[in-house]
């Protein structure tokens, strides 16, 4: 009997990982999304640009790949932000603004790090719950 019920889950719609790790990892009605830099989904190169371009390419990015995750916006529970230019920290409160603009916002950490993969200025990790499906 296979008791390993977690969904080890990847987005066509994305560049695929450069290294060995599951973008998203979904168990029961919780899915975790590894952290995202602002990636071009075509060519999986970082894009330039200020920490608010950064910022919006990744929730252009997660909204590319719920669907085949298999969660909506509305089901995000927690993020977690990690930053190398806490100086520049109110570009990114203003992306996210835009992203919670008609629903509520999850529960955030924010963190400043010393580097982050590929230079980039901000990477988040994401977690989702999905309630049961109410029917038998």
């Amino acid at each position: 009997m296979n008791h390993d019920r977690r969904q080890l889950l990847n987005s066509a719609r994305l560049a695929p990982p450069k290294f060995r790790y599951t973008p998203c990892v979904k168990s029961g009605g919780i899915g975790f999304v590894s952290g995202m830099v602002a990636l071009d989904p075509a060519t999986g190169t970082l894009v330039e640009g200020s920490m608010g371009a950064q910022t919006q390419r990744i929730f252009d990015n997660l909204r590319l790949a719920l669907p085949d995750y298999g969660f909506t916006l509305h089901e995000l529970c927690a993020a977690r932000v990690y930053t190398t230019r806490f100086d520049r920290f109110a570009e990114f409160n203003e992306v996210w603004e835009r992203q919670f603009e008609h629903i509520a916002p999850p529960a955030r950490t924010a963190l400043g790090v010393a580097a982050l993969p590929l230079g980039a200025l901000v990477e988040i990790e994401f977690t989702f719950h999905q309630a049961p499906d109410p029917r038998p």
